[in-house]
């Protein structure tokens, strides 16, 4: 159902789905020949994978990665939100509606969220964190600014 308030989270049906996103992960434009090749499978068998896995949600889309270099040319933090009850949705809606966060998770613990945004500057973030302490139902912000990224998943 889609509009159940607890979907079931998509699912692999078996080790070629995750062996496919696997290497999908390490170079989303792999060609599906390359790909089929890769997995020893035919190259309709992936398209048709992909193409279920994209219909069911597995796939929510596809990406560039930025090279270090590149990310390096602004200054990236995470920030730790405290809200006041019954204003998340609001924060959250105002938090949407800013290009530089580039990620928001409600979280447990010491804060509500954490958020990751990435500015052109210090004065710049400054700003940014000056709005995000401005909005109704923000009662706290936690900074610290990101130096190097030492391990990166996808």
């Amino acid at each position: 159902m889609a509009n159940s308030p607890n979907p079931t989270p998509p699912a692999l049906r078996d080790a070629l789905d995750r062996e496919l996103l696997a290497l999908l992960q390490l170079n989303a434009r792999e060609s599906a020949a390359n790909l089929a090749r890769k997995l020893g499978t035919a190259r309709t068998t992936v398209l048709a994978r992909l193409s279920r896995m994209e219909r069911e949600g597995v796939i929510a889309g596809y990406t560039v990665r930025l090279a270090q270099d590149v990310l390096n040319q602004g200054l990236q933090a995470f920030v730790g939100l405290t809200v006041q009850p019954k204003a998340g949705r609001d924060v959250e809606a105002h938090l949407a509606r800013m290009p530089e966060v580039r990620q928001l998770c409600a979280v447990s613990g010491e804060f509500d969220y954490v958020l990751l945004l990435r500015a052109d500057s210090a004065m710049r973030l400054n700003a940014l964190l000056d709005d995000i302490r401005n909005f109704e139902g923000v009662v706290k912000t936690t900074t610290s600014v990101a130096l190097a990224w030492k391990i990166e998943r996808d």
